[in-house]
């Protein structure tokens, strides 16, 4: 997206260099990294981190507004409630594509949003071995908001802890050392103090919660809350059943409470009208059918990961939704072929962050990731034995 610097690293670059980056980004936590990782960085100039963040900011205006729980509360599955919700999440993540306008400009447009965690901790790590192996602008930085490495680790590591002390807060999660996002939980521990603790480890007494810190049985007061509930029910009978415990009342706190993960979501989408936001519609609210449907695509609300998703969408397909309430019908967003690889140019989605600390009257934007894709959807499974694909970040231009 800046010319001379995508030039300027794509003459540099050879694959010896990728494979000493990689051999470094492994050696901090060896064999957790199982996703692949892009060859390239994005560099974002400020013209384009201000329309991302102008419609973040637009997004956290409707989020904050009086009535926003009320209209979400048929977000949560009514099964899926789980006491002592929080005000608001600690945390936020928006998925943005990069796209051409009409006009031949770039622009944003918003895919998905998160009342959820992300790879807060491991995109540092990733920040650190990118800069010690490819050449980084001094006027590009990964954080946003004026923020630092320093002050954003410090953020990050006050809003997990709270008040508490790091032996009484977990990192929470089904399987935490089988998670293919196992780095991110291996970082947050170095960076915070807080360990991965599997749904299974969990100790219940009375409202209690304990797990073993070192054979050593310890009150948890905070959970760092990284399990989703869709992955949950694939589990066995065993693991699902040690999971029947977050539904009790506990005297624990959230980071983020479960129910933010629904209320922040695509359910949110139909409820924001901004030009770097497709336009959305609850299935079951439309009276009549775009005339261009091939432009749109249908979301199932309660799914994670991409499953579900109709990309070339018939009639017939709605008509044979058994409950439309539950979907959306969302206008397809066209990504840019925005990256200049040695072969085909990649499309890219933006993450960014944002960090809501408690007491505070809205989140603020602080850090960010990417994704590369040469395939139809960004993901794993449509970027198959592809190169200069994969996960990455952006610097944007100060």
């Amino acid at each position: 997206m800046v010319p001379e610097i995508r030039q300027q690293h794509n003459v540099v670059f050879n694959k010896e260099k990728y494979a000493e980056f990689i051999e470094s980004l492994q050696q901090v936590h060896a064999g957790a990294i199982e996703f692949r990782v892009a060859e390239t960085a994005i560099f974002i100039p400020a013209s384009f981190r201000d329309k991302l963040l102008d419609a973040c900011e637009h997004i956290v205006d409707v989020i904050t507004a009086p009535g926003f729980r009320e209209k979400t509360d048929r977000a949560i599955p009514t099964h899926l409630r789980v006491p002592g919700e929080s005000p608001h999440t600690q945390f936020i993540a928006f998925d943005f594509g990069i796209c051409i306008n009409d006009a031949g400009e770039y622009e944003p447009q918003l895919i998905e949003m998160q009342g959820f965690p992300s790879l807060f901790a491991y995109q540092v790590l990733l920040d650190d071995v990118y800069r010690r192996h490819f050449n980084v602008p001094d006027n590009y930085s990964a954080f946003l908001g004026n923020n630092t490495r320093e002050s954003y680790l410090l953020e990050l590591k006050n809003i997990i802890l709270g008040n508490h002390a790091p032996e009484n807060v977990i990192l929470l999660e089904i399987l935490p050392h089988e998670q293919k996002t196992r780095i991110d939980f291996y970082c947050t521990q170095d960076y915070t103090g807080i360990k991965p603790v599997c749904i299974t480890e969990l100790i219940l007494e009375g409202r209690e919660l304990y797990y073993l810190n070192d054979g050593v049985k310890t009150r948890i007061h905070r959970i760092y809350n990284r399990v989703i509930f869709d992955d949950l029910f694939q589990q066995s009978p065993e693991i699902q059943e040690k999971g029947k415990v977050l539904f009790e009342e506990l005297d624990v706190e959230w980071c983020p409470h479960p129910s933010w993960f629904y209320r922040i979501s695509k359910f949110t989408l139909p409820l924001i009208q901004h030009p770097y936001v497709p336009t959305t519609y609850f299935l079951n609210e439309i009276k009549q059918l775009p005339a261009d449907l091939e432009n749109y695509v249908l979301k199932p609300l309660f799914s994670f990961a991409g499953q579900g998703v109709l990309i070339d969408v018939t009639a017939n397909d709605i008509a044979a939704v058994k409950d439309p309430e539950n979907w959306i019908l969302q206008r397809k967003v066209k990504y840019a072929e925005v990256i200049e690889t040695p072969d085909d140019p990649a499309k890219a989605e933006i993450r960014i962050f944002y960090f809501w600390k408690d007491g505070e009257a809205r989140p603020k934007p602080f850090n960010n990731l990417a994704r590369l894709s040469k395939g139809k959807m960004i993901g794993v499974r449509y970027n198959k034995d592809k190169e200069w694909v994969g996960g990455s970040l952006c610097y944007f231009e100060k």
